[in-house]
C-alpha cells in the first residue's frame, strides 16, 4: 500500500516549550487536511536541541505533556505521529523520538546513540533500535546524526531489522554565516543516505527544523530545514527549502518496497570463501 506523509519542517523556539506544542498542533491540523497519514517532526521539538532548558524541563514518555498531547492529537486526527522529544527518566535525560499509532499507543520509542560531543552534556546514551510494524509498513527510528555514524551502521543495522521506511527527526544547523550558494547544504545526508536506501531498496526521509539557535554550545547558529527524503533506489525525492525562516510542510506519497528476507548473510560468506 501507499502513503501520504507530510514533513513538518517547523520553526523551533528553543527553550519554549509551550509555544512550541501550541504551534505543532496547528501544523498537524494543517497537514490532516492535505491527506497526510503520518507526521514527521523534527529533533527534539519541544525544547530545541542542545538547549540548556532540558535538563530542567524534559518530561516523562509517554506520560509527560510533550508526549501526552501527541497521543491526544494523533487520537483525534486518526494519524501517525513521530517526533522528537526531550525526556526525563530518573535523574537522565535522553534525546529521543517516538512513533505514535493513530489509537493512541506509543509504538515505539528511540534514544540517539551517536550524539555529537556537544551534547553529551545534555543526553543520556541510547542503546537498542527497534522496527515497527504497521498499516503502513515497517518504520524504522533514528535520529540525526545517527544517520551518519561510521559505516552508517545504525541505518544499516535498520535495514538488516527489516525497516521498509527510516524516519529520522533532525536538527540541522550551520555557522550563521553560510552561503548557501557557495555551499549548498544536503551532501552530507546524501551520501549516507543514498548507498543504504539503494542496499536495502527502503526509503529514509528526514525533516529539520528552523530557526535561530540561541542558547546552549551552539548558540548563534541557525536552523536551516533542508530536509530530505531519499526513495528505495536512492533517488533524492524531495529537499526541502533552506533557511532560518523556511517553515513549511512538505508532502511526499510513499510506497514501501517489499524486499525478500534478508538474513543471507552466513550462506553469502560460505559461497565466497568457496570461490577463492
Amino acid at each position: 500500500m501507499s502513503f501520504k506523509i507530510a514533513l513538518i519542517q517547523m520553526h523551533i523556539v528553543g527553550g519554549n516549550k509551550r509555544q512550541n506544542l501550541n504551534h505543532v498542533e496547528d501544523l498537524i491540523a494543517q497537514a490532516v487536511d492535505h491527506g497526510a497519514e503520518l507526521i514527521l517532526l523534527p529533533e527534539l521539538m519541544d525544547l530545541g536541541w542542545t538547549h540548556p532548558s532540558c535538563l530542567t524541563e524534559a518530561e516523562p514518555i509517554p506520560d509527560g505533556e510533550p508526549a501526552a498531547r501527541l497521543i491526544h492529537v494523533a487520537g483525534r486526527h486518526k494519524v501517525f505521529i513521530c517526533a522528537g522529544l526531550s525526556e526525563r527518566d530518573g535523574n537522565a535525560v535522553y534525546n529521543s523520538a517516538i512513533i505514535i499509532h493513530p489509537d493512541g499507543r506509543v509504538l515505539t520509542k528511540h534514544r540517539k546513540l551517536n550524539e555529537l560531543v556537544i551534547g553529551h552534556p545534555y543526553y543520556g546514551q541510547g542503546n537498542r533500535l527497534g522496527v515497527v510494524s504497521t498499516e503502513l509498513g515497517d518504520l524504522g527510528l533514528m535520529i540525526c546524526a545517527d544517520g551518519f555514524a561510521k559505516d552508517s551502521v545504525i541505518s544499516r543495522a535498520l535495514g538488516y531489522m527489516g525497516a521498509d521506511v527510516i524516519l529520522c527527526p533532525s536538527a540541522w544547523a550551520v555557522a550563521a554565516d553560510h552561503d548557501n550558494l557557495k555551499s549548498p547544504y544536503g551532501d552530507l545526508w546524501r551520501k549516507a543516505f543514498i548507498p543504504v536506501a539503494k542496499e536495502f531498496s527502503m526509503w529514509i526521509i528526514a525533516v529539520s527544523n528552523v530557526g535561530a539557535m540561541t542558547a546552549g554550545p551552539w548558540a548563534g547558529r541557525k536552523c536551516i530545514g533542508s530536509s530530505l527524503v531519499i526513495g528505495p533506489t536512492g533517488e533524492e525525492i524531495v529537499q526541502g527549502p533552506y533557511g532560518c525562516e523556511a517553515e513549511t510542510i512538505l508532502y511526499v506519497d510513499i510506497k514501501p518496497t517489499k524486499r525478500p528476507a534478508r538474513g543471507d548473510g552466513w550462506s553469502t560468506y560460505w559461497n565466497e570463501q568457496s570461490t577463492v
